[in-house]
């Protein structure tokens, strides 16, 4: 969610988009950026397969200390591990077979000396120790790291949120998105009085003095900033919802005085998932449950801890993103947030630079919300009426291997590509069958933008190639120049990448047909003369008279 702010210039993409002109983002980018965002090869010979973040928070000092238990499957052999951690947070100690191990500290990155061959295919596990006070998020969850707040009560109201930053900032990890925990076991020690919640099924509560220490273990892979820990005076409620792979726990996790207001406002979680499973396919996580968390920021798709601070409204805290009114039919927060339980948490990018696949989606599944419960014409007036939100500042995608995100375009440019797509398509059954095949196929893996464009192209016969380039790219958007004559139309495309060709739906005199541009001028001859002309709104584009 968060935005670099960088320059934009011309660059030729790489053989894969042949002779194309694209827009890419340039900056100064440091050591660090590269230790953050790229597969070093301190962490290229060892795979992910569980851990055992084991915490005490002590809110009164905003003080976090305890231990990460780490296992790893070894792909080749090699010495050198790298563990991620950020400051003011510090990596104490490391162990491994009883065996204090040196640790070489840079920046963010800590790199551990193992002293015991690591033997290709054999698990392996290692202890990191820390503790400190770690950043305090400013503006959550776009500035995150920990919330320390109060509720009206006086109590303590923690939470944390950590996308794009990193996990690092809380707690040390492997934090790059490309491997992703096989499964993980949260131990979260907290004073008595509060509760703390976090991903997966609750297994244990054990009382120590005036604490309590709550375990949470998840059985799905799980993305390093889907985590999270959430702290307060909680009370809980719950629902068994009937879906497509059998019964589902439905949790719900709020601030007491908020107990009423929650149970009337949460009904939008259930027909969520009701939707959800009809476009997307079944609910990634029944193993693991579904939870909404109230939080003292706006909300974040943690994985089956989905947290939630809209205030209990509809909309995107009372307002609605497209202007149409649409928007106020349902709770942004529980609606975009939970979309990412299939896109973000289910399939998930490899690099940041591709986010797109996870917010594009899931602004995307706003509207297929609204398709499902109010009709596909509510559905296009919705995301048509976001498109007032682009900017097309700079191109969707980011620069890999440096931790950068693309533009925040790839929230309302991003949904309108896909429904463009969805126009080309055109048989709605053949679409969603697009999406819960990408659901099926990518099923809790880490994918990269390649993957996704030759799924959609492969699926919907279509060479979208172009149209990818095009949209994901550059800040070009297509241009249908025409101009009316006693001949007919004359028409061309402009602004486009090389190979774009894509047709659209017009009308002519209330006539509706496809129009097949091209870069070069054509003339579609009429039999009488145009008396009106129009685009097809649901194609996201730009036209021009002349």
């Amino acid at each position: 969610m968060k935005q670099r702010l960088l320059a934009i210039i011309l660059v030729l993409l790489s053989t894969q988009i042949t002779n194309a002109q694209l827009l890419s983002e340039t900056s100064e980018f440091t050591r660090q950026d590269t230790l953050r965002g790229s597969i070093t090869p301190q962490r290229e010979w060892w795979d992910l397969t569980y851990y055992h973040l084991d915490i005490k928070v002590d809110p009164d000092n905003k003080f976090i200390s305890g231990k990460n238990a780490i296992q790893y499957r070894v792909l080749k052999q090699d010495s050198i591990l790298q563990i991620d951690l950020q400051p003011p947070l510090k990596l104490t100690k490391a162990i491994q077979n009883n065996k204090d191990l040196l640790i070489k500290h840079d920046g963010n990155a800590h790199f551990i000396t193992l002293e015991n061959i690591q033997h290709i295919d054999s698990i392996m596990s290692i202890d990191v120790y820390y503790e400190g006070h770690p950043r305090e998020a400013v503006n959550a969850p776009w500035d995150g790291g920990i919330s320390w707040k109060k509720d009206n009560n006086g109590n303590h109201f923690i939470a944390s949120s950590c996308q794009g930053l990193g996990a690092s900032v809380w707690w040390p990890c492997k934090d790059h998105m490309y491997d992703e925990v096989d499964s993980m076991q949260i131990s979260v020690n907290v004073p008595a009085k509060l509760m703390n919640v976090s991903n997966g099924r609750l297994r244990s509560v054990e009382r120590i003095e005036d604490t309590k220490t709550y375990t949470w273990v998840v059985k799905s892979p799980i993305n390093n900033y889907g985590v999270n820990i959430n702290i307060a005076d909680y009370t809980h409620f719950s629902e068994v919802y009937n879906g497509m792979a059998g019964n589902l726990d439905m949790d719900y996790y709020v601030l007491k005085d908020n107990l009423e207001k929650a149970k009337e406002h949460f009904k939008d979680a259930p027909k969520m998932m009701k939707a959800f499973e009809y476009w997307f396919g079944q609910y990634p996580f029944y193993r693991d449950g579904y939870k909404l968390v109230e939080v003292p920021y706006l909300g974040m798709e943690h994985q089956s801890s989905v947290t939630y601070g809209n205030q209990y409204k509809n909309g995107y805290l009372g307002k609605d993103w497209s202007g149409t009114g649409w928007g106020l039919k349902f709770d942004f927060i529980i609606i975009h947030e939970s979309g990412h339980e299939w896109f973000a948490n289910n399939i998930t990018n490899k690099d940041i630079a591709d986010m797109w696949i996870h917010e594009s989606f899931t602004a995307y599944s706003e509207s297929l919300f609204l398709d499902y419960y109010y009709g596909k014409e509510a559905a296009s007036e919705y995301v048509i009426g976001t498109r007032k939100n682009i900017a097309n500042d700079k191109p969707i995608i980011g620069n890999y291997n440096v931790n950068s995100e693309g533009s925040s375009d790839m929230y309302f440019k991003g949904s309108n590509m896909l429904h463009t797509i969805r126009q080309l398509v055109e048989d709605d059954k053949k679409w969603r069958d697009i999406l819960q095949g990408l659901n099926t196929t990518f099923y809790h893996q880490t994918v990269t933008t390649e993957q996704i464009e030759n799924y959609v192209s492969k699926h919907s016969e279509i060479d979208l190639s172009a149209f990818f380039n095009q949209y994901l790219r550059t800040i070009q958007i297509p241009t249908l120049e025409y101009e009316l004559s006693k001949k007919g139309l004359k028409y061309r495309w402009t602004s486009i990448v090389d190979g774009f060709d894509m047709p659209i739906k017009i009308k002519i005199n209330e006539d509706e047909q496809w129009l097949y541009p091209k870069k070069e001028w054509n003339i579609l001859k009429t039999e009488s003369k145009i008396v009106s002309f129009e685009v097809n709104p649901n194609f996201y584009i730009e036209s021009k008279k002349i």
